[in-house]
């Protein structure tokens, strides 16, 4: 009797097998690999071991094209009026199984709420796209390169991205401006041109490498799913001087107790400490001046003088003015002036007078 063994080659299902595993990386294989799959089938004769069939399977991997942009951070990008190259920092990874190009492109939003909830209500100046020349995670003028697009990016490759731009000196405390940036999946293959655009392959899958786009939608108006691109968004909230300005008496003597236990009695002496306290993380005041009218009430005490730049113990108002400040200052017309030059961020300080009660 003579027996024969037909030999089926099933190609889907073992391409499934081998696909089906996880991938070392987030891009997997390259394209363009050819996984080759071979079965053997052993079988006997009438008890005797025939030699064995063979049969065998190639398929080659496609390409599937995603990136990824993603801000750096979960917060606002703190600047200050009239500060030159705020910087918002993104990362651009390369998920494609593939070497490719990134073409990038920086926008700002025109109104509208921001990324972390404020309304965008202006616009920095000079916008420009930086790339991380050095590694180091921080933007260096003159040292991180100016660029259109990231040059042949390896599968799994992650490039951080610098968005920089100039904050204008008007720019008031709260104030908004909301920035994109969205990456482009372009062909790779030539060093030091921007390749074209990658498109997917239409139709049913052939023998070489096709294109699947691959990626999710993103935040940029039109940046759908699976489209070649990706974006994400950031915003520059401006945190400018913000000054909290208290007043405080303490009865320094009176024309009966003196200085032991005086009350507000007329004739009493009062000194007068006006606290000026900077809120940290904005920007540093200057020119701070103080014009203070006294009540009719009273009576400016010009031996006393007035002191200025003086320092406070603990958290206004419930500290303590210190009397270390420099004379200066002056009264005209029921009015005590002084000032108080530059206040940096986290930092009080005080003038301070006396007058007697009428």
């Amino acid at each position: 009797m003579t027996s024969k063994l037909k030999l089926l080659t099933t190609g889907s299902g073992l391409a499934l097998m081998v696909l089906g595993a996880t991938p070392a990386f987030a891009a997997g294989t390259a394209s363009g690999t050819t996984i080759t799959n071979t079965v053997t089938v052993n079988f006997q004769v009438g008890g005797v071991s025939q030699t064995a069939s063979t049969g065998s399977n190639n398929i080659t991997v496609d390409r599937k094209v995603a990136i990824r942009v993603q801000e750096t951070g979960s917060t606002t990008t703190s600047v200050v009026p009239g500060q030159s190259a705020a910087v918002t920092t993104f990362t651009v990874t390369n998920d494609t199984n593939a070497t490719i190009d990134i073409g990038l492109t920086a926008a700002q939003l025109a109104g509208g709420t921001a990324a972390h909830g404020g309304t965008d209500n202006f616009d920095v100046s000079s916008l420009g796209v930086y790339v991380d020349t050095n590694g180091n995670g921080t933007y260096e003028a003159g040292t991180d390169t100016a660029v259109t697009y990231l040059d042949e990016v390896a599968a799994d490759g992650v490039r951080t991205i610098f968005v920089v731009g100039n904050v204008a000196l008007a720019q008031v405390n709260g104030d908004v401006a909301g920035v994109t940036l969205q990456g482009q999946a372009r062909e790779g293959g030539g060093s030091g041109a921007q390749g074209a655009v990658v498109t997917a392959t239409a139709g049913a899958n052939t023998a070489g490498v096709d294109t699947v786009l691959f990626d999710s939608a993103g935040v940029v108006a039109g940046d759908a799913a699976n489209d070649g691109k990706a974006s994400d968004d950031d915003d520059f909230t401006v945190s400018a001087a913000v000054l909290n300005v208290y007043k405080q008496s303490r009865i320094v003597s009176d024309p009966v107790n003196g200085t032991t236990n005086p009350k507000m009695i007329p004739g009493a002496t009062v000194e007068y400490c006006i606290v000026v306290s900077n809120g940290s993380g904005g920007a540093a005041a200057t020119s701070v001046n103080i014009s203070d009218p006294l009540p009719a009430q009273t009576t400016y005490s010009s031996a006393y003088g007035i002191f200025q730049s003086g320092t406070y113990t603990g958290s206004a108002p419930s500290g303590t003015c210190n009397l270390d400040g420099t004379t200066g200052g002056s009264f005209a017309a029921g009015t005590v002036s002084g000032t108080l030059g530059t206040i940096n961020p986290g930092t009080t300080r005080t003038l301070y007078f006396r007058a007697t009660i009428n």
